[in-house]
């Protein structure tokens, strides 16, 4: 059996926090902006924090598993 959960999880959340297609945290005039498709190195460092942070509650606290035969 295959565990598929861990990497659904990742390719939800990559498609979600990737920079500037949503959001982008710390943005260039705001605090936040919403949907400029730009980024800096300091919204990609951010943003991959969130995403660890997220997917390692998700995948290791909670332990989502979606099983496959």
């Amino acid at each position: 059996m295959t565990d598929w959960g861990p990497v659904v999880i990742a390719v939800v959340l990559f498609i979600l926090l990737s920079p500037g297609l949503l959001f982008q945290m710390p943005g260039r005039m705001r605090c936040v902006e919403f949907g400029n498709m730009g980024t800096s190195g300091l919204s990609i460092l951010v943003h991959s924090i969130i995403f660890f942070g997220i997917f390692t509650i998700l995948v290791i606290a909670i332990g989502v598993h979606i099983e496959t035969s």
